[in-house]
């Protein structure tokens, strides 16, 4: 069943200056409410990290490559951003993107363009107004655009969005059946990565309408979370990085927290104990950006943003 959300009818105003969380979500929601659909997939950086009661993600699928990628006019092929003229215009409708990019380039400028990826890409190509543009490095690849990828911007010049890359499964939360059955698509390390980068979001009251990024890793046994939030220019940020250990044994969790979510996210094939630690690195980290005065960049971001 093909669908159409708010966020992809309001092509004409930024993300971030229309301001409802659930934006991509809610038609996709009513349906499954109301019984017409069984799941809905997402791309898992669309879910607010406090999901309306009654539903829950069921499955978050392998992570695709999370980076940003850069997408160049054809006139400048083969160059990369620090190469670009000055003043070149990029297009991107990200508050985090252009925030962290106008402080590492700034000789470029940065204007907001909206629209699914053929719309960008067409308006790219097809009118001077763009240098290049800054898009999904998973998206373009499931789409099969992975060749117009001309930059892929790592952890050094662009920390990404929480859940980036990562396919989500929503589903009533009540469902057994149906959970059960997505429950079978989780990729387990993709979903502590999730669960720790929902929940530095969601104590530091993150969303589409401040500039919030991450970085996570997975390695021998300890999960490395990188957060940082900053300000609509990206001259004033706050960046940290904790780890904690997340092997555990899987126990037999059955019982009364049968269906514990954590940040949204039901994954019972995931110990319990993984998620918990993973959760608390999430709110660990947030608490401490918070504790640097993170408060205050963002609601100004969000006052300012609200302004423009």
């Amino acid at each position: 069943v093909a669908m159409s959300t708010t966020g992809d009818k309001i092509l004409d105003t930024a993300l971030s200056k229309i301001g409802e969380k659930s934006l991509f979500t809610k038609e996709l929601e009513n349906a499954l409410e109301r019984n017409e659909v069984d799941l809905v997939v997402h791309s898992l950086k669309d879910l607010p990290t406090s999901l309306p009661p009654g539903f829950t993600i069921g499955a978050v699928c392998k992570r695709e490559n999370p980076l940003d990628a850069v997408v160049f006019h054809p006139k400048n092929c083969g160059k990369t951003l620090s190469l670009l003229p000055e003043k070149s215009v990029i297009g991107t409708s990200s508050l985090r993107r252009a925030a962290q990019l106008k402080k590492k380039f700034p000789h470029l400028e940065f204007k907001d363009i909206r629209g699914n990826l053929n719309t960008r890409l067409k308006k790219l190509d097809e009118k001077e107004d763009f240098g290049a543009i800054i898009l999904a490095a998973a998206g373009l690849k499931r789409m099969g655009w992975e060749n117009r990828i001309g930059q892929l911007l790592g952890p050094e010049d662009c920390l990404y969005a929480v859940g980036q890359g990562a396919l989500a499964v929503e589903v009533r939360a009540k469902d057994q059946e149906i959970l059960n059955m997505v429950s079978a698509l989780h990729d387990a390390d993709t979903v502590l990565c999730c669960i720790a980068e929902r929940a530095f979001m969601k104590h530091l009251e993150g969303g589409c309408s401040v500039p919030v990024a991450v970085n996570t890793l997975l390695k021998d046994g300890q999960l490395y979370l990188t957060g940082a939030v900053y300000s609509l220019d990206g001259s004033d940020s706050l960046k940290e990085t904790m780890q904690t250990g997340v092997s555990y044994p899987h126990q037999n969790e059955d019982g009364p927290n049968d269906d514990v979510q954590h940040v949204g996210i039901t994954a019972k094939n995931v110990p319990g104990q993984a998620q918990e630690a993973a959760e608390n690195l999430g709110v660990e980290l947030a608490s401490l950006l918070l504790s640097k005065g993170a408060k205050h960049i963002l609601s100004v971001a969000r006052q300012l943003n609200d302004a423009r």
